[in-house]
């Protein structure tokens, strides 16, 4: 069976997440977005091991479901270096011994904990229990596991068992790096609100036994997953070589010789496409032969936002997206599958947006520093009564 799965959340116990962000809110989001099997996120946080228990049915074998939708125990770890970690936990049993054994300053205060832990102890550690593990948005340059390390073998020793790419890389990106070809690669939202734009923005196609942990990890040793769905990268907001207080995208030569100091007095953040360049072994990705698809999205919500102009949570643009996902279903066979003359009867000026996120022929300014991409349409696909309108995707 194939089954849709975003495998990094966060939950309310997270900081800067939402407060939203609870079983109650995530399941029937998900299922509105299309998916069918959700990471907790912060499976270490006792509390909100608590809350899982209390707002999910144990269907065994790793799973607790809530009205149709199904979860599975997941972690991020901040541990030496400042790099994340994300972690897929059997059930809650281990995921509350694991969280007693993790030595943290913060596991009580924070969803995502901090360790002293080098990755390879913490592969060591989880794997003691079944886990499976791999680096969390692997190129970013503020905790991404290559920002530290030019191999993934420096940083755990052994082969982990999954490549998180992030926001700002897809395979393309990832699959010039020799090393990384034996590797199963993961696209997940890292949401921190339930929101329909941030909760599925990406998430991997996967085929599986049924749905399980024992079936997941099945799946990802023998690199099942059918495709891989996320955003066009340079919507990501570390995609470029970028200042982190002005946003000014800078060549990375130009930013060396500044000692990585904009002349606005920021500092200079290494952009993934410059980093993933000097690690690099092809000029053109090789990609192995078990590598699936690649399917650039955007959430459907900001696209609607960008037409109208209006907030992407004011009841303008949350009122026709939902209009869209009760007519056709969830929200990546609307944005992917429906037809057009079929979203026209709703909203024609929806339909045209789509056309335009499918035909590539949208306009994008680049993201950088910690600023997400701009996007805007072709002057021609604009409402004639107002002018192009560029937004950012700050609300991720």
């Amino acid at each position: 069976m194939l089954v849709n799965a975003d495998l990094h959340t966060h939950s309310c116990f997270s900081q800067a997440a939402s407060k939203d962000m609870v079983i109650d809110n995530i399941a029937p989001k998900s299922l509105e977005k299309g998916l069918d099997l959700v990471g907790t996120g912060d499976a270490f946080h006792p509390k909100w091991l608590d809350m899982v228990e209390e707002s999910t049915e144990y269907k065994g074998d790793g799973i607790y479901s809530h009205k149709g939708c199904d979860f599975i125990l997941t972690t991020e770890v901040e541990a030496k270096h400042k790099i994340h970690h994300v972690i897929i936990i059997p059930n809650i049993e281990i995921a509350r011994e694991l969280s007693e054994k993790l030595v943290s300053p913060n596991k009580y205060i924070d969803g995502r904990p901090r360790s002293p832990l080098s990755g390879a102890e913490l592969l060591e550690l989880v794997r003691e229990y079944d886990c499976m593990i791999g680096p969390a948005h692997s190129f970013t340059p503020w905790t991404g596991m290559y920002k530290t390390y030019d191999s993934i073998y420096d940083c755990y020793e052994k082969k982990p068992d999954f490549v998180e790419l992030g926001l700002s890389a897809d395979t393309d990106m990832a699959d010039t790096v020799k090393e990384l070809s034996d590797f199963v690669f993961l696209t997940n939202s890292d949401a921190h609100s339930p929101w329909p734009h941030r909760l599925g923005r990406e998430f991997n196609q996967i085929e599986m036994d049924d749905i399980s942990f024992t079936s997941l990890k099945k799946a990802l040793n023998h690199k099942a997953v059918k495709a891989n769905y996320g955003l066009l990268p340079n919507l990501g907001k570390y995609h470029m070589t970028a200042c982190t207080k002005c946003y000014k995208i800078i060549d990375p030569d130009i930013a060396k010789g500044q000692g990585m100091k904009c002349s606005c007095g920021g500092r200079i953040k290494k952009g993934v496409d410059y980093r993933i360049s000097e690690i690099a072994d092809y000029d053109e990705p090789h990609h192995p032969s078990h590598r699936p698809p690649y399917v650039h999205l955007m959430p459907l919500a900001e696209l609607i936002s960008m037409i109208y102009d209006k907030g992407v949570t004011t009841k303008t643009v949350q009122g026709i997206w939902q209009k869209l996902i009760d007519a056709f279903g969830p929200e990546i066979d609307v944005l992917i599958n429906t037809p057009l003359e079929d979203i026209s009867k709703i909203d024609n000026e929806v339909a045209i947006g789509i056309e335009a996120f499918r035909n590539r022929t949208l306009n994008i300014v680049p993201g950088g520093g910690g600023k997400y991409g701009e996007i805007s349409f072709r002057e021609e696909l604009v409402k004639k009564e107002k002018k192009e309108k560029i937004i950012t995707l700050d609300y991720f």
